[in-house]
């Protein structure tokens, strides 16, 4: 494997053979968002132990793993209005308490997938992450390339960050993704949750998104189940078109994880076609 090298253009460089993947672990899947601080262990052990399988077999694979916060950030952040503004010094207080929870929430993460064999660098967003009114506009790459340089898999997570107009915001996992993907063009990003993908109102999966067909499908693009201060579904799904549009080689799957071998499967078969896939066009 060749490994990337860190250009001055922030691109990755890979071998022929290689392909840069990025998959998040929704905080639907690997926490109950019902409940306060409660962790779904078989989850996160069976998700820890499909990428294994999806590394062995595929060594070369270039991989960056993203979770969110499910029910330790967002029901932290929630009481404080973090994602809207951080100015009193109860919010800011807050603000350190959400860090803490997001943290506290990734440590789990991180230590399942260390004892399953994958060699995971956790890496903490709000340390170099600045945002513009709610807008991630700063974060530093560098620490990823090396660490996949190194064939580690840097891990990411929701978490909060400073903002020139709010003071402080929270950044999800999917914002982290979009930042990133505008400098390191992955060929996947796979987003995992409890749901099987996005739902049409009879509830069945919608199989392909694109700009074309959003008009027909936005009104279904609601809130998810549970807290959450990031925007639900719709926003997931605005940001990640806008991605595609700009990124045409750049294909997102929406999908469940709770299916035994669905992940290991998105991860390692390149023509992969279950959940929804929201892409540039639908003809490409």
């Amino acid at each position: 494997m060749n490994h990337p090298q860190n250009q001055p253009d922030g691109m990755l460089t890979t071998s022929g053979t290689s392909e840069l993947v990025f998959v998040k672990l929704g905080g639907s899947l690997i926490t109950d968002k019902t409940r306060p601080f409660a962790v779904v262990h078989q989850n996160v052990e069976r998700l820890a132990s499909e990428i294994r399988q999806a590394l062995d077999e595929r060594p070369e694979l270039q991989l960056i793993l993203g979770h969110g916060s499910g029910s330790f950030g967002h029901w932290a952040a929630k009481p404080y209005g973090t994602r809207y503004g951080v100015h009193t010094e109860s919010q800011w207080r807050g603000f350190a308490h959400v860090s803490a929870a997001a943290n506290r929430l990734n440590q789990i993460v991180t230590d399942v997938f260390l004892d399953a064999g994958v060699p995971v660098l956790s890496i903490q967003p709000s340390a170099t992450a600045l945002c513009h009114d709610g807008t991630l506009v700063q974060f530093d790459s560098a620490v990823l390339l090396r660490a996949v340089g190194r064939r580690l898999v840097p891990l990411l997570y929701g978490d909060v960050s400073w903002d020139t107009v709010r003071g402080g915001t929270i950044v999800s996992t999917e914002e982290l993704f979009f930042y990133l993907a505008q400098r390191l063009h992955p060929t996947r990003i796979l987003l995992l949750g409890e749901t099987p993908g996005v739902l049409d109102n009879a509830g069945q999966v919608i199989p392909s998104i694109t700009l074309a067909s959003l008009p027909h499908v936005r009104e279904v693009l609601k809130g998810s189940r549970g807290v959450d201060v990031t925007g639900g579904m719709e926003s997931k799904v605005l940001s990640m078109l806008d991605l595609v549009t700009e990124l045409s080689q750049t294909v997102v799957f929406v999908l469940g994880g709770n299916e035994p071998g669905l992940v290991r499967d998105a991860i390692l078969n390149v023509h992969f076609i279950q959940g929804t896939r929201i892409e540039r066009s639908s003809t490409q």
